[in-house]
């Protein structure tokens, strides 16, 4: 080797320790800084972890939650985009449901809402709001795991509005299991709420939707990366996600579109329903956002893959919102 390689050699390894060095400080200074807040980046200002120690029977009352789950997204401006259209919500008693029958009804939409009858007061206050819309609200109770109540609700619906133009389907169940510990009555609830009810409800939909009408689906996180505790739940959300894609292949002919919403932790009824008073106060935070979502920070996107004024081109997707990506 030559002096001049030598020279050059040496420049080169001191110039790697050099940066290696810089790197180092520069990650000691990371570890000395305080961890953020959570990210906030909305119109207001939204709960942030801890949260307060609550625990909640099934289904779940919203009425009982601290703080409560907001929902009128006070700063979202509607302007005609589901004018005059007729929308059916399965869960819309509560949580996302109720937030998407607000700003549906903002953007002109007569709305049914589809629920269980132990949630009556919850529907009666998602009523109110929708009416304070100056859109109709039509409450329809029962169980999405009854064929036959399906097609009743979807026929009702039709029926007082005159028409049916978006079906969102959004009931669902979940509570977690150690594998070894699920039983089989665990199971099927879990699989006849989230799969089945969403499978009546879009075969009882589609006869009564016209070419521009539109199939909104609850995904969820689970169903893209899997959850070890909700093994049933997160089976279900990625059945849910093919269903999505293969429905809306086949709907393309008749001009309907299909796609699903996908989120992350939301503070609604159906989480402190499922985990413990203490697991409850740390809900959302492993999330890059550091907090769970509010119901109004998920319902613009439905609203988004309702309308044929802005999602005309789209179908069979799914839309992840998951308070950032957290995979590596």
């Amino acid at each position: 080797m030559t002096s001049t390689s030598a020279d050059a050699s040496r420049d080169a390894a001191r110039q790697q320790r050099e940066i290696q060095d810089q790197v180092a400080r520069a990650d000691r200074a990371v570890g000395e800084e305080k961890s953020f807040g959570a990210m906030q980046a909305g119109a207001r200002r939204y709960p942030e972890t801890p949260l307060p120690r609550q625990h909640e029977a099934k289904p779940g009352d919203e009425a009982r939650l601290d703080p409560a789950p907001m929902y009128d997204a006070p700063f979202y401006k509607g302007s005609d985009k589901l004018k005059d259209r007729a929308a059916i919500i399965t869960g819309g008693d509560s949580g996302i449901g109720r937030s998407v029958a607000v700003l549906f009804a903002r953007e002109g939409a007569d709305v049914a809402i589809v629920y269980l009858r132990d949630e009556q007061a919850d529907a009666e206050a998602t009523r109110a709001a929708v009416e304070k819309e100056g859109r109709r609200c039509l409450l329809i109770p029962g169980d999405v795991r009854d064929r036959a109540f399906c097609r009743e609700a979807v026929d009702k619906a039709a029926a007082e509005f005159g028409r049916l133009d978006v079906l969102v389907n959004n009931a669902a169940f979940q509570i977690h299991s150690s594998f070894e510990d699920l039983t089989e009555e665990h199971f099927d609830t879990t699989l006849k709420t989230n799969l089945y009810g969403y499978f009546f409800m879009a075969q009882a939909a589609v006869p009564h939707m016209k070419p521009g009408s539109a199939i909104v689906m609850t995904g969820s996180v689970t169903g893209l990366l899997g959850n070890a505790g909700l093994l049933d739940y997160s089976m279900t959300k990625g059945g849910i996600h093919a269903f999505v894609r293969s429905l809306a292949t086949h709907l393309v002919p008749k001009g309907i579109r299909v796609n699903a919403v996908a989120p992350g932790p939301v503070w609604t009824p159906l989480n402190p329903s499922d985990k413990t008073a203490d697991q409850i106060t740390k809900f959302g935070s492993d999330t890059p956002m550091k907090r769970p979502a509010q119901p109004e920070e998920i319902a613009p996107a439905y609203v988004f893959l309702a309308s044929p004024q802005t999602a005309s081109y789209i179908t069979g997707e799914i839309l992840p919102i998951i308070g950032g990506y957290s995979g590596g």
